[in-house]
């Protein structure tokens, strides 16, 4: 299996719906297994100096949606490199085809019921507020993220690799995606 990866072991891509911890799991297992971070959100704003939130507000999702493929193309060409994708980054083909044809692709899988709690207080989620920006009801919100849940899951599916995110310590998962790597790193 090694063989047939080649260089795309030199990117890690982790993939999975918001809120099922890419960004807090990916630098720590960069540094476990000596290689760079990139958030790709982050890195997207550092470039447009603006939010995600106000570049969705400004030029909408399809713009959006052109950088972060502009910037996954940029990120593709580093090596040694772990990126957190956005958790809709997948839902483009073009993008989707940078990330399997580059890198592995690790599917941080995290139960919708979960997600509701760890996001109900966010309000930096475009795709998770009302249309004038305002925070969703309960109801709205888990109805809103089922929706998109059921959506996304086939992209998020095709990965390399899925790791259960749970309840556990953060190290505790890391440890598991670090295992499940483990083969593929050879």
């Amino acid at each position: 299996m090694t063989n047939l990866l080649g260089n795309r072991r030199e990117r890690i891509y982790l993939t999975g719906f918001m809120g099922s911890g890419k960004s807090t799991i990916g630098p720590i297992l960069a540094n476990t297994i000596g290689y760079e971070f990139v958030d790709l959100d982050r890195s997207i704003e550092n470039a447009q100096g603006m939010t995600i939130v106000e570049i969705f507000r400004n030029r909408g999702q399809e713009s959006f949606r052109d950088l972060e493929r502009d910037e996954l193309l940029r990120l593709s060409r580093r090596g040694r490199t772990v990126v957190s994708l956005g958790g809709g980054t997948l839902t483009s083909a073009e993008s989707h085809r940078i990330v399997r044809q580059s890198g592995i692709l690790v599917y941080l899988k995290i139960d919708a019921a979960e997600l509701v709690g760890r996001l109900r207080h966010r309000d930096d989620r475009p795709l998770l507020s009302g249309p004038s920006g305002q925070r969703l009801s309960p109801e709205e919100l888990r109805a809103r993220i089922e929706s998109l849940y059921r959506e996304r899951a086939p992209v998020y599916e095709s990965a390399d690799l899925t790791v259960v995110v749970d309840r556990s310590r953060v190290g505790i998962t890391v440890d598991r995606v670090v295992r499940a790597l483990a083969p593929l790193l050879r």
